[in-house]
């Protein structure tokens, strides 16, 4: 029988060699459990005027937050480590404003999983100002999904429903959404944790509702506290609080402040959790 050439067999062959050899060459490579599982916890660190602020809080927070996950935290791992470490790579780089945002993670081994050494890995993010509030953003609330209320859900782990509601808001034109928990309270944004504001209160979901621990939102209502600018609720919030609020602010880990200026056809003014804001920045510097 004579050789007929299909190019079209032999693109399927060649693809299937390729395959082939890139399985082989991940299944040889010493993956971090981080990429294969999710096998981490994230913790952010701030810079702001060109020094670290808050950096006791995000420590602990991150130690916290390994103890959670039953990772084995190394000696070094102290706060002096991790303030050095920032100074030398990242300030020490003429970065001025932003987040550093850091990943610990379960390596691979051989032995007992608790005892696995763990890895760290960072990268800077710059801002133009950290503690100040951008936006409006468009926001919605979601129901398809809800977030849990367990111990895992305060602290910043893999989370498919984080992942599923940013590329829903990318899909229906909008800039966030709000997250229910079974209970359909509000647990808090894609971005962050969710403060509503109402006369001279706000309230904000506690961390049992499935908020998250966020150190920077800690110490912007602990300065709101001190100085009498508002009450601070923790609360159980049911969904239409989002609808009644004056003002709504979110404060994310990873991307810093936000006001909401509309959810679905309702708007919203930014000036009093703006003004806030601001006299917290004046108190930083």
């Amino acid at each position: 029988m004579p050789f007929s050439f299909n190019p079209f067999k032999i693109l399927i062959f060649a693809g299937f060699y390729i395959c082939i050899m890139t399985e082989q060459r991940l299944s040889s490579t010493n993956l971090s459990r981080a990429f294969l599982y999710g096998d981490a916890v994230s913790v952010s660190f701030f810079v702001h005027k060109s020094r670290l602020i808050f950096e006791e809080e995000c420590y602990f927070f991150l130690m916290a937050s390994m103890r959670k996950m039953r990772l084995s935290i190394p000696l070094s791992y102290t706060l002096e480590f991790f303030q050095e470490l920032f100074t030398r790579e990242v300030l020490n780089a003429q970065n001025q404003e932003g987040i550093i945002h850091l990943m610990v993670y379960r390596e691979k081994a051989a032995g007992p999983l608790e005892k696995a050494p763990v890895g760290l890995w960072y990268e800077f993010s710059p801002l133009d100002d950290l503690i100040s509030v951008r936006g409006p953003l468009k926001i919605d609330l979601i129901k398809e999904i809800n977030v849990n209320t367990n111990l895992l859900s305060s602290i910043r782990v893999h989370s498919a429903e984080t992942i599923y509601a940013q590329i829903y808001s990318i899909e229906n034109d909008l800039d966030d959404v709000i997250l229910l928990n079974p209970n359909k309270r509000i647990a808090r944004t894609s971005l962050g944790n969710v403060l509503l504001l109402n006369g001279d209160t706000i309230r904000v979901a506690k961390q049992s509702e499935g908020a998250f621990i966020s150190p920077l939102m800690e110490a912007f209502v602990t300065f709101v506290h001190k100085g009498a600018l508002a009450q601070i609720e923790q609360a159980e919030l049911i969904a239409f609080e989002s609808q009644k609020a004056e003002e709504i602010l979110i404060i994310s880990e990873e991307k810093g402040l936000f006001s909401v200026g509309q959810i679905r056809s309702k708007e919203f003014p930014n000036t009093r959790f703006t003004e806030m804001v601001q006299k917290w920045s004046q108190s930083l510097l």
